[in-house]
């Protein structure tokens, strides 16, 4: 097992093809990295929400991220199930967002998420930032896509709490559907959290395809 700690991170970019998506997938990490006392710098990006799931959208990132340095809350309105079809939009979006923000860490969807607005965002982020620490979340879903992740952050079972407490505070539309209830994200923690053997039983898993370590390259004197 290797263990990398993160204190060099400053500027973290997280993307979430909706409302709750970024909150689910990696949410405990972020809780975890800032009750640590990271000062870090988050620029948040929900890319189809409208209405009230804008709403809820823009509350919960500011929850989730009271305790960072800065925050950049970015909720846009592409269709919800038809980013495809928009595809040279988001595009164009993904684009514009590059040139404004320079992260050291980016947190993004799967590129095997079985969810098609799900996999078009990780395609775009994996274009636009080549040269990053790219970092994919899961999302539980009916289709069963769940994969064996490869990255793991053991989460306290204080910081599962919150997170969940504040999933279901933040988003009430989603109450109703079958899926969005506190057993499931326990149920994901846990599992995830006896992969890795946490000390703690519960972890998020997470998804690098490439890693640098290592120094600049730069010869030494």
């Amino acid at each position: 097992m290797i263990r990398l700690q993160a204190e060099n991170l400053r500027t973290v970019l997280c993307i979430g093809a909706h409302a709750d998506d970024i909150e689910i997938g990696c949410g405990g990490t972020l809780l975890n990295w800032l009750e640590e006392g990271q000062a870090i710098d988050v620029y948040w990006v929900v890319l189809g929400a409208e209405g009230r799931r804008a709403e809820e959208a823009a509350l919960s990132a500011q929850r989730f991220l009271a305790g960072a340095r800065s925050q950049t809350v970015v909720v846009k309105g592409f269709r919800d199930s038809y980013f495809p079809y928009v595809g040279g939009e988001i595009k164009e979006y993904f684009a514009e967002l590059r040139s404004q923000v320079e992260p050291d860490a980016i947190f993004t969807h799967r590129r095997d998420d079985a969810h098609q607005d799900h996999r078009l965002v990780a395609e775009l982020t994996w274009c636009a930032f080549r040269d990053h620490l790219i970092l994919e979340y899961e999302i539980p879903k009916y289709e069963g896509d769940l994969g064996h992740p490869n990255v793991y952050v053991p989460l306290a079972e204080s910081v599962c709490r919150r997170k969940i407490h504040m999933l279901m505070e933040s988003f009430p539309t989603q109450r109703t559907k079958p899926w969005f209830t506190e057993d499931l994200f326990w149920g994901l923690m846990r599992l995830r959290g006896s992969e890795c053997n946490s000390p703690t039983r519960y972890a998020e898993g997470l998804y690098c395809r490439k890693l640098t370590l290592g120094s600049s390259g730069r010869s030494g004197g």
